[in-house]
């Protein structure tokens, strides 16, 4: 399948992984254009019981800022934002995300499906979610809401990934407007500018 870069047809970037996902998104962040003029929310499954250093390390290698959300902070264009141990990351509306300390989805908080839900919810075919590396069935569920809304979903390959069953999984049960590799994925969002 094609990936549409069509930026017109986006107001936010959400992203999930899990295992292999640390590398995945060094690569993914390297990619973003320093004009991109939309937010993007990630989340990727961290131990509950002790902070976060990814945004500092990962934030070395994007030329977007990059940042743990707080609650409540408003949705900046050009920002990475990473949900933070043991909260989700929700999209509250189009100005603001939310922390939410419901129970874990799938044993994981944060968990993708909540972000991609709320996403498809605030954003509906404004958004591209794209789901990466992972060993659980997190963002299953929302791949299948993103589309439903309207919006375009992005999967890394299984077949590449560091661990399969996270995008085999959203793939069976949910479908993809793409199947990209890595490499692929990261060429599309380069090419994404105002």
């Amino acid at each position: 399948m094609n990936a549409s870069t069509s930026l017109p047809r986006f107001d936010a970037i959400v992203i999930g992984a899990s295992a292999g996902g640390v590398l995945a998104l060094q690569q993914i962040l390297a990619s973003f254009p320093v004009a991109l003029p939309i937010p993007v929310l990630i989340v990727l499954h961290l131990p509950r019981d002790r902070a976060s250093r990814i945004p500092e390390l990962l934030g070395i290698h994007c030329k977007l800022q990059v940042r743990e959300a707080e609650d409540k902070q408003p949705l900046a264009p050009g920002t990475v934002v990473f949900a933070p141990p043991d909260y989700h990351l929700l999209v509250e509306d189009r100005k603001s995300v939310a922390l939410s300390a419901d129970p874990p989805v799938l044993f994981s908080r944060p968990a993708i499906d909540p972000l991609f839900e709320s996403a498809a919810d605030v954003f509906g075919d404004r958004v591209l979610a794209i789901l990466l590396t992972g060993a659980s069935s997190d963002g299953t569920a929302g791949i299948a809401a993103v589309r439903a809304a309207g919006g375009i979903a992005w999967i890394q390959s299984p077949d590449e990934a560091s661990s399969s069953l996270m995008p085999a999984s959203a793939l069976a049960h949910a479908g993809a407007d793409a199947v990209l590799t890595l490499q692929d994925i990261c060429t599309h969002l380069a090419q994404l500018h105002p």
